[in-house]
């Protein structure tokens, strides 16, 4: 806790000068105090928690499985084949170069607004890190170890499973930890622009209404499951790479 205690404090300052402006300011549709907001927040908790919450979780699990299944995949196929790398990895850094809520509208006409067009928005601002980070770390593996292995008749396999493999999780798991904290910010665009449910959509519809609290209270709750899923992902990090030194 020591080690959290300058950042927390920092945050305690931001939130009493926030709360304390707000007073002064006295326009809470445009700019609500924290206190507002919690307010708001305990007022909608049924309808945020129970309707509006498992819906963009849904998006947010559904596209980071997807995520990590092509992301992951192309890396090693990557890794794996040159041909591979010089056809994709190019298109993978163009993909980043267009907007995502530019392509979200396009989605919504493909798709309507069925959870696959928040999905495919999710899935094209979490796949990038998470599918580079893995071909850098199985790139990075010690070329000595390597060549050891091979004198002792080591098969590809061998040298993909006990070398590449072990040298590449910790970039998998720094790529995954964009990934997830990321995964918020495209469902939560996804929302914006086409959807019948979600945090996103929630606060879009109370901007409509001029309840700058209401708009808040939505964006609280997505920070929370971002933050939560970091965590979690930083647990499993721990768990399965025991032997790497803090």
């Amino acid at each position: 806790m020591r080690s959290y205690l300058a950042s927390s404090l920092l945050v305690f300052v931001l939130l009493i000068i926030w709360e304390i402006g707000a007073g002064v300011y006295n326009k809470s549709f445009i700019l609500p105090s924290p206190t507002d907001i919690l307010q708001k927040l305990w007022e909608l908790k049924t309808i945020l928690l129970f309707m509006h919450l498992p819906a963009t979780l849904l998006i947010i699990v559904v596209g980071l499985l997807i995520s990590i299944i092509v992301g992951i995949g192309l890396a090693v196929w990557m890794n794996i084949s040159k041909i591979a790398e010089k056809t994709f990895y190019p298109l993978i850094i163009a993909s980043q170069t267009i907007p995502s809520i530019a392509l979200a509208p396009i989605f919504v006409v493909w798709f309507g607004y069925s959870i696959w067009s928040k999905v495919f928005v999710t899935f094209l601002i979490t796949f990038f890190p998470l599918t580079v980070s893995t071909f850098d770390g199985l790139r990075s593996s010690n070329k000595d170890i390597k060549e050891l292995l091979l004198t002792m008749g080591a098969s590809k396999k061998d040298i993909f499973l006990k070398l590449d493999v072990p040298s590449a999780l910790p970039a998998v798991f720094s790529g995954l930890k964009v990934a997830v904290t990321v995964s918020v910010i495209g469902a939560a665009i996804g929302e914006w622009l086409g959807a019948e449910a979600g945090l996103g959509y929630f606060s879009r519809r109370m901007m409509t209404q001029m309840d700058g609290a209401a708009v808040f209270a939505p964006i609280v709750l997505l920070s929370i499951v971002g933050i939560l899923l970091f965590s979690l992902v930083s647990w499993l990090e721990k768990i399965c790479l025991k032997w790497r030194k803090e």
